[in-house]
């Protein structure tokens, strides 16, 4: 007995399940909560016709709480994407063309939450100054003023489209490594790589033209499977059983 002990105990079989169940169930519950939080904060986002600017710069020149809504949706999307990076780990891939679009989709992710700091400083920050200033500016300025926050919404469609295309080919090549692990179902890397496709389309919708109808469907539609694959993940990572890790007699 004295021979065998050392190995059950020891023997790497025994230890990686116990890791990896920890590993997707911080992820999972990272990735549900992160987009939970982003979809709630996102309603007190003040409300208009993002293509109408003289109509919804007003808007946000009257909001009060602006700095603290886009803080917030930076935390929820920071909180989305530290889950996205968990998961990478949790896959532990070590060969073939999974292990890449592992990598890769975990460098697209880190390159996300770059594009997404940016953003929330053009949008959060920056434009938010420049309607604050065009509202209070006298009627002789006001052209002015008006023409650098238009520069500044310009400039935000433009991060935003590349921060949507960075999500969708973390969300992909994640998707693709997924379809790779026998231990994740995989309608569910099915639902991971459509909620990808659904943020290329942002991205090129908003390059071209701006915050549209399409784009708010995009949005929605993205919203909806995202929720729906981390809830499925939270089931999967939760209903492991307990029996894959080492039995406490052991």
């Amino acid at each position: 007995m004295s021979s065998t002990f050392p190995a059950l105990s020891a023997t790497p079989a025994h230890t990686e399940p116990l890791a990896r169940r920890t590993s997707l169930r911080l992820s999972a519950t990272l990735l549900l909560v992160g987009q939970l939080l982003y979809i709630v904060v996102t309603q007190f986002h003040a409300a208009g016709d993002a293509n109408n600017h003289s109509a919804v710069f007003a808007e946000y020149a009257g909001s009060g709480i602006w700095t603290t809504v886009h803080l917030g949706q930076f935390a929820g999307m920071a909180i989305f994407l530290a889950g996205l990076l968990a998961l990478f780990f949790a896959l532990d891939v070590q060969a073939g063309t999974a292990r890449w679009a592992g990598r890769f989709g975990a460098a697209s992710a880190v390159a996300t939450l770059a594009l997404y700091g940016v953003l929330q400083a053009v949008d959060g920050v920056a434009l938010k100054q420049a309607v604050n200033a065009w509202a209070s500016a006298p009627d002789a300025e006001k052209a002015a003023h008006f023409a650098s926050a238009e520069a500044i919404r310009w400039l935000e469609w433009g991060v935003r489209s590349y921060q949507n295309f960075a999500l969708g080919l973390a969300l992909l090549l994640l998707a693709a490594a997924v379809m790779q692990t026998a231990w994740l179902p995989r309608p569910l890397a099915h639902l991971m790589g459509l909620s990808g496709l659904t943020y290329l389309v942002q991205g090129w919708v908003v390059g071209s033209a701006g915050f549209s109808q399409t784009e708010t469907i995009a949005i929605v539609l993205a919203f909806v499977l995202d929720v729906a694959w981390m809830i499925w993940l939270v089931v999967v990572a939760w209903r492991i059983q307990d029996s894959q890790a080492p039995s406490p007699g052991r």
